[in-house]
């Protein structure tokens, strides 16, 4: 289901919650959210700032065990498979800059950070979602962005997305009741609307009710019959979208495979890897750099709270 997250901090220190934060929505939201901003250096950090602060927001609201995934390069392996996958182009210079300054920054923090150059963000959130479910330690793994990629990672209860902007969660019902389809057919279902953000069109005369009526009886491509008159009588226009599928089947199975997630990034070896333990020493040299002590501050103080949690 799909639940509004109350005021009270949703994090408890019985629970054992893994976090997985898409470190390149938040530097994109905050970029375009916050005054800029420039170090000692003269570098542009306005956006960093402000997702440190997120950051030391979600462990001082309890959150024990963080990993943040960011697109080092905005380029992947996909752009071999398709020439129109997203680039760079157009991304302003004072936002690509600040990804190297946020990874280092975070690292400093104490957080777990994975810069991905041939996989993408995205992989490495899905990736790390996979690998943590499979620890009976973790009670539950909170993969922390809006993007309707990842809603194709999520498994009941247990792996759930949160869209922290609107402070929504959504388990596998919620998505389900979000797209009309299961998560598994997340890949199939954007394979046929496409994703302009990810700058694949999908298939021609195909929209969400179609995808969704069609996919949440067939879940995947090749299970949808291939003579329309076989189709479900449920599903209007079936012949249209039939023909239309069969001339486009080599592309939509293309943009699918750019909308699946990979589950072989390069991750974490256990889920210790991910458990913050305060910050490094080189973390108040940054803070002061960037003219913002209070998160040295901070952070210090999260590291005493959390001792007093776990005595």
């Amino acid at each position: 289901m799909c639940v509004m997250i109350p005021d009270a901090s949703p994090y408890t220190r019985s629970q054992m919650d893994v976090h997985l934060l898409d470190g390149t929505y938040e530097l994109f939201r905050h970029f375009y959210a916050v005054p800029a901003a420039a170090d000692v250096n003269g570098r542009e950090i306005g956006a960093v700032r402000a997702v440190l602060r997120s950051v030391l927001s979600m462990i001082e609201h309890g959150a024990t065990h963080i990993g943040v995934a960011t697109d080092h390069v905005v380029e992947s392996f996909r752009n071999d498979l398709y020439a129109g996958y997203k680039t760079g182009e157009g991304v302003p210079a004072t936002l690509l800059s600040q990804f190297p300054i946020l990874e280092e920054a975070l690292e400093a923090m104490g957080v777990m950070v994975w810069p991905m150059v041939y996989y993408e963000a995205d992989d490495a959130l899905a990736s790390a979602a996979a690998k943590a479910a499979r620890d009976d330690r973790v009670r539950q793994v909170i993969i922390c962005t809006p993007d309707k990629d990842l809603a194709q990672c999520v498994v009941g209860t247990r792996v759930v997305q949160l869209d922290r902007r609107r402070d929504i969660l959504r388990d596998e019902a919620g998505v389900m009741a979000k797209f009309g389809v299961k998560p598994q057919s997340i890949p199939d279902y954007l394979a046929v609307l496409g994703d302009s953000a990810d700058g694949f069109p999908g298939v021609r005369g195909w929209g969400e009710k179609a995808a969704a009526l069609t996919l949440s009886r067939y879940p995947h491509l090749e299970n949808i019959p291939k003579d329309w008159r076989d189709w479900h009588p449920s599903i209007g226009n079936a012949r249209r979208l039939s023909t239309s599928l069969l001339l486009s089947w080599n592309d939509a199975l293309l943009f699918r495979t750019l909308a699946t997630l990979r589950f072989d990034a390069p991750v974490f070896d256990t889920i210790d890897d991910l458990r913050w333990k305060g910050p490094h020493p080189n973390f108040e040299g940054q803070c002061r750099a960037m003219g913002s002590p209070d998160l040295f501050s901070r952070a210090i103080s999260a590291t005493a709270a959390k001792a007093s949690r776990e005595n």
